[in-house]
């Protein structure tokens, strides 16, 4: 990635209902960028994902613990990088594949890595059982500006 430009950090409770929040707040810092419509709805849909398999996996919607997302912006780059200090992932190239999900009784798709590893251009996935998830998740913008050029 190019020179540091700017960062934001959010530290939030592991609840349903403060992914809604998350995926809001990270969209609003990107914003500076002048995202596309489509960039935008796409890095909301992967926040989105990662918190909830934040809160759902990560937690187990019992332990309330904590989720960080630090979103970075250089240049037209953004990193956006979601952590939980949850129960950790015991394998993590299952856990990516297409499909696979560890709480079939709740009817999860097992799409959540898919489509984040579709909408961004790298995901990065480190977990160890007992330790926590983080999710870094890279993408280069095409701003406005570039899109009314091409």
């Amino acid at each position: 990635m190019s020179s540091f430009h700017n960062r934001m950090e959010l530290r939030f409770a592991s609840r349903s209902e403060n992914e809604s929040f998350a995926r809001v707040a990270v969209a609003s810092f990107i914003s500076q960028l002048d995202p596309t419509m489509e960039e935008l709805t796409d890095i909301k849909t992967v926040v989105s994902e990662a918190v909830t398999n934040a809160v759902i996996h990560g937690y187990e919607e019992k332990t309330h613990g904590t989720i960080t997302i630090r979103t970075e912006i250089h240049g037209n780059e953004i990193a956006i990088t979601i952590e939980d200090e949850g129960l950790g992932i015991p394998d993590v190239e299952e856990a990516r594949q297409p499909l696979f999900t560890s709480k079939p009784e709740l009817e999860r798709s097992g799409m959540g890595f898919t489509i984040m590893e579709n909408f961004m251009d790298q995901v990065e996935v480190d977990s160890a059982p007992g330790k926590g998830t983080r999710i870094r998740l890279m993408k280069r913008l095409k701003t406005q500006q570039q899109t009314i050029r091409n």
